[in-house]
């Protein structure tokens, strides 16, 4: 069991998205109003809490989005989980497709700290079954049928 600690979004891509209370997710599509939201297979991106608390310790001054991600969710080391998991949260269920990703440009984050935690911490997921997520929603792993 995990616990969503932030929601973020964006309307336009490549930059901090800002904080919400909820969103709605569409089945194959992806946060309603996100930028990266679409007929894809990175509909949405998570982030572990953990992680990025890491990452401050280590003098990073991030905020919630700084990263680019939708969700940060405390409770699971997301990167080990395998591709094809699935994550329900509220109504909405989601299923891990890939994990990490490749910058092609350096951000901000890289260019202060030297590093940025997103590429190989960061997972995406589509969205499976749609509903409204909201902050401190729990999140659980669904096991396979």
């Amino acid at each position: 069991m995990g616990t969503i600690k932030a929601i973020c979004t964006s309307d336009v891509k490549g930059i901090q998205k800002t904080e919400t209370t909820s969103v709605e997710l569409r089945p194959n599509w992806g946060i309603e109003d996100d930028a990266h939201a679409g007929n894809w297979h990175r509909q949405v991106s998570l982030l572990g809490y953990e992680k990025i608390e890491e990452f401050k310790a280590r003098g990073a001054n991030v905020a919630n989005g700084s990263f680019g991600e939708n969700l940060i969710v405390e409770g699971f080391d997301l990167k080990s989980l395998p591709i094809g998991t699935r994550l329900r949260a509220g109504d909405a269920e989601l299923e891990l497709t890939q994990i990490g990703k490749e910058c092609h440009a350096r951000c901000a984050i890289y260019h202060k700290m030297g590093d940025c935690i997103m590429p190989r911490e960061g997972v995406f997921c589509k969205v499976i079954q749609g509903g409204r997520i909201t902050l401190g929603d729990r999140i659980d792993l669904i096991e396979p049928r």
